[in-house]
Formats: structure tokens, C-alpha cells, sequence
């Protein structure tokens, strides 16, 4: 008799953790809040088992992870022009994001899933054109958010 209880409040607590699981959208725009060639939101809190939902708005942008800027472990994605992807977190630290055809023009992300224990190494790659002020802008968000 107890097997069945112990089976049901397994499946219970399995349902919960699903549940209490949050999407975040990101837009790829050509215009936003920001300027041109933007993610927006650029910097996205979540937590391990939290999804980002990368919506190409307008055509021609892509998200992907940049070399050197993921958590241990955690999986790389490389999303295709003009189509959407869904990442889900499951590492701690921080995730750096780029559009590759708009980097040059900064047009990056930063994600901070939990504690960012990638922080100095993610913060260590070294980025080219208007991506390194954006990023500068991003690391201090991430810094601000860990604090907190």
C-alpha cells in the first residue's frame, strides 16, 4: 500500500519542478529599446531548468552560444537564420549569446542562470567591435544581479 503513495508523491514533486519552471522570450530585433541589431531583453535572470525562447521578430538574426562563454558541462546551441529556438538551462553561470551576422554591430546577449560561477572566464573572451561595449554593459548587469 505504501509503494503506490510514495509513487504518486514521486510524481507529484516531478509535475512541480516542470511547473515551476519559467519561460523567457528574448526578440531578435533590427530595432528595439536599445538601438539596432538588439537582443531584447539583452540580460535574462533565470534559474537551473528555466527556458529562453529565442524569437527571430524580424529575419535574418540567429542565436548561439560564443566560444568560451558556457558554463561547464552545459550545452552549446547554435540556432539557424530567421527560425526560432528554445534553450533550456541547466547549468549554473553565465551564457554569452550572439547574433552572427549582426556580433560586429553588437548585437549580443548575456544569460545568468544561478550563482555565475563562469563569471571571469566568460568575461576573459575577448570581443570584437561594438559587442565588447555591450558586453562590458551586460557583465556589470550580471555583477549588479549576483549581488542581490
Amino acid at each position: 500500500m505504501k509503494l503506490p503513495l510514495v509513487a504518486a508523491a514521486v510524481a507529484l514533486l516531478a509535475l512541480a519542478g516542470a511547473a515551476s519552471a519559467e519561460e523567457h522570450v528574448v526578440q531578435m530585433l533590427n530595432k528595439g529599446e536599445k538601438g539596432a541589431m538588439v537582443f531584447q531583453p539583452a540580460f535574462v535572470r533565470a534559474v537551473p531548468g528555466d527556458t529562453v525562447k529565442f524569437v527571430p521578430t524580424d529575419k535574418t538574426h540567429n542565436a548561439e552560444i560564443i566560444k568560451g562563454m558556457l558554463p561547464e558541462g552545459a550545452d552549446a546551441f547554435k540556432g539557424k537564420p530567421s527560425e526560432e529556438i528554445t534553450v533550456t538551462l541547466t547549468k549554473e553561470g553565465v551564457y554569452g549569446v550572439r547574433c552572427a551576422p549582426h556580433y560586429g554591430m553588437g548585437m549580443v546577449a548575456l544569460i545568468a542562470v544561478g550563482k555565475p560561477v563562469n563569471l571571469e572566464a566568460a568575461e576573459a573572451v575577448k570581443q570584437a567591435g561594438k559587442a565588447k561595449t555591450v558586453f562590458a554593459d551586460l557583465f556589470a548587469e550580471a555583477a549588479k544581479a549576483a549581488s542581490n
